[in-house]
């Protein structure tokens, strides 16, 4: 079971940044789909980016395109969660998940991810 631990959440203005980092503390973390998700108040959980350790290919929600950037650190086990031009609906509980790669790809499907971290909190005021 790979142990997820996020960090670099806060309180920001609208149109601000913030880099989130989560560092995984099993040594085989290659062959991983890492994703990232956020929980906002009353709403369900949902994936906002994604990357294979291997490959190092990336998706993104639609909401995250163009302002978020996921990114690895191989050497550190951890990925990184880039936000620019943070919006007030993207506040929420943020959190770093990661599954097995199967049949080489990964799919961004909750349910597919059986580690989580305990989760970071944003803010995002107007």
């Amino acid at each position: 079971q790979v142990q997820l631990v996020e960090s670099g959440g806060g309180s920001v203005q609208a149109g601000g940044s913030l880099r989130l980092s989560c560092a995984a503390s099993e040594y085989t973390y290659s062959r991983r789909c890492m994703g990232w998700f956020r929980q906002a108040p009353g709403k369900e959980r949902e994936v906002v980016a994604g990357l294979h350790t291997d490959t190092g290919g990336t998706w993104y929600a639609d909401s995250a395109k163009g302002r978020f950037t996921i990114s690895q650190d191989n050497a550190k086990n951890t990925v990184f969660l880039q936000m620019n031009s943070l919006k007030p609906e993207d506040t929420g509980m943020y959190y770093c998940a990661a599954t097995p790669v199967i049949r080489g790809g990964c799919t961004w499907a909750q349910s597919r991810f059986g580690s989580w971290g305990q989760g970071t909190q944003v803010t995002v005021s107007s």
